[in-house]
């Protein structure tokens, strides 16, 4: 209906997914703003079905139409991606049950050290609700972190880029944990202090978890579950954020 939206003032292009009659950069549909302007009656019914009008704002929120971004963000996220997706690759290569001088094989990499850091703070956090939960809060809390991040970028940024590296975080947390459950039943990991959970009774937190809950002869299955899961979503944070910059390559193109 418009080429130019009278709100935000997009002009549409011929990558823009949105429907004729809605804007791609706000959102705005043409026929009630139309509507509200002339206060008349549309004999049109605009309204789209529930779930379409669903499936749209999450395909706006999750891979908007963004503005032709500068040459410097582009490769600058570019740079980013390929960098996620070479280390992601290495991650995901990790066989989560291979123990090397006591430790992980994935537990070798310094961003361990950075969920190790709000996994022990995730201990202190849940503390208050019970022992249970503030064994459980240390593997929930180095998930927390970065799902705050994502969320962060895509809610209250609108930078769905930004929350494709959180989710890529998300996945390598959840991959650094599979390694901690396999190992509940063994207890041969070193762990913070110097020394192993049969050293210490009581001081690995999945022994605890998994005995409590009367499921600790399945731990290998569980964290091969848990792995799996961590890989998959590694696959899809990559996906996305590759998505978005052939989208904005697409955009940079146009403008030039």
């Amino acid at each position: 209906m418009y080429r130019t939206c009278p709100k935000c003032g997009h002009e549409r292009r011929a990558a823009d997914s949105a429907p004729p009659g809605e804007c791609p950069g706000c959102g705005l549909v043409f026929a009630k703003w139309l509507r509200r302007r002339l206060r008349c009656e549309d004999p049109v019914d605009v309204k789209a079905p529930p779930l379409a009008g669903w499936s749209r704002r999450l395909r706006r929120l999750v891979l908007p139409a963004e503005p032709p971004v500068g040459t410097l963000v582009f490769w600058g996220r570019l740079v980013t991606w390929v960098w996620l997706l070479l280390w992601g690759g290495w991650f995901v290569q990790t066989e989560y049950d291979r123990i090397i001088g006591g430790l992980p094989e994935i537990n070798y990499s310094f961003l361990h050290r950075i969920d190790l850091v709000f996994h022990e703070a995730g201990h202190v956090v849940f503390m208050p609700i019970g022992r249970f939960m503030a064994v459980l809060g240390g593997s929930l809390g180095q998930l927390m972190m970065p799902g705050v991040v994502a969320a962060a970028f895509l809610f209250k940024y609108r930078n769905p880029f930004g929350a494709s590296v959180g989710l890529w975080w998300f996945a390598q947390s959840t991959l650094d944990l599979a390694p901690y459950i396999n190992d509940a039943s063994s207890q041969r990991i070193i762990l913070l202090g110097g020394f192993s959970g049969r050293d210490r009774p009581g001081y690995h937190d999945w022994n605890t978890i998994l005995r409590q809950l009367g499921i600790l002869p399945h731990d290998h299955a569980i964290a091969g579950f848990v792995d799996l899961m961590g890989e998959a979503l590694i696959l899809a944070a990559l996906a996305w954020g590759g998505c978005l910059l052939y989208r904005q390559w697409g955009n940079r193109r146009q403008s030039a």
